[in-house]
């Protein structure tokens, strides 16, 4: 099964930043999108499908909350996991957030590690058993 990954910020260093960060994954399979507003975030979901979305909140045309409560209230796309990246880390946004359907929330700076291993963790990537060689396998 082919993986997918979205990455949603309308700024294009953090774009790259998040690129870079998850390039490992690709030499596994694992496909990365990227989008840079919340209009073609929904859209790339509708017709993509990525199983894991790296969704910024604040953003001009959509902000985060709002693609992430169409996605998951509207299309009941459930299976789609959507981690909330942001600077605010504010308990009233982490509450906005898990209102709006949001699987986690990650407040910026990210750390590169955590993000890998939350990819990692949602697409279900084994990567014990050749761990030494530095080999990543996708479980299905």
């Amino acid at each position: 099964m082919e993986q997918k990954i979205l990455i949603v910020d309308d700024e294009a260093h953090i774009r790259i930043l998040m690129e870079q960060t998850l390039e490992e994954l690709e030499d596994e399979g694992v496909e990365i999108l990227i989008a840079g507003d919340g209009e073609e975030a929904l859209e790339i979901i509708k017709t993509d499908k990525p199983g894991l979305v790296f969704l910024d909140v604040m953003m001009p045309k959509m902000n985060g909350f709002e693609v992430c409560h169409a996605v998951k209230r509207e299309l009941k796309l459930d299976n789609i996991y959507i981690v909330m990246l942001t600077a605010k880390g504010q308990e009233y946004d982490k509450q906005k957030g898990a209102e709006a359907g949001a699987d986690i929330y990650m407040t910026k700076p990210f750390d590169p590690d955590e993000i890998v291993e939350k990819a990692v963790e949602v697409l279900k990537i084994d990567r014990q058993d050749d761990q030494a060689r530095g080999d990543w396998h996708l479980v299905n």
